[in-house]
């Protein structure tokens, strides 16, 4: 499998979603925003799988991290809402996008989209999915990428978490 991480660290703008619920997008408090950031990245990935964020830390985290390590530990999160997903979902990195494509709870459009993913990463981790129908396996199963086509043959994988105490539950 070819899985490439990337890095964090440049000045990038709040990656917004197209299809992104409204409550999204809301003008979020900058003081907040600001204090975020100051943080060091030991606090941000603590924050990240705490048990229990408010939905201002989760918009922020969500809209506003830029380090890696700390939006992969978000995306893995299984208390993540139907909306979150959908948000991850629109990430211009794969990393993100395969995390979301672990999921047991998506939804037929978001199995779908990692169905049709540009990234053999994503579709490699959805064709274990077992919310898969007929044809979207078989789609897989003719894909031009030989280790999705072996994922497939593989067959579905219940999906794993793990939590620590003290901290979110996360798909593995």
């Amino acid at each position: 499998m070819r899985l490439i991480c990337s890095g964090a660290g440049g000045k990038l703008p709040p990656r917004r979603a197209p299809g992104a619920p409204q409550h999204f997008d809301r003008d979020m408090n900058q003081e907040s925003v600001a204090r975020y950031k100051a943080r060091p990245l030991d606090e941000r990935m603590a924050l990240a799988l705490r048990e229990t964020l408010s939905a201002e830390e989760r918009r922020i985290i969500l809209r506003e991290e830029q380090w890696m390590q700390v939006r992969v530990y978000f995306a893995r999160r299984a208390d993540l809402s139907v909306d979150e997903v959908e948000y991850l979902l629109d990430d211009q990195d794969h990393v993100i996008r395969l995390c979301v494509a672990k999921r047991d709870d998506l939804t037929p459009v978001q199995v779908e989209r990692c169905v049709g993913d540009r990234d053999p990463n994503v579709r490699y981790f959805i064709a274990r999915n077992p919310l898969l129908d007929e044809a979207q396996r078989g789609r897989l199963a003719a894909d031009e990428d030989p280790l999705v086509r072996r994922a497939v043959r593989k067959g579905p994988r219940p999906v794993q978490f793990r939590q620590r105490e003290g901290q979110a539950r996360l798909i593995r």
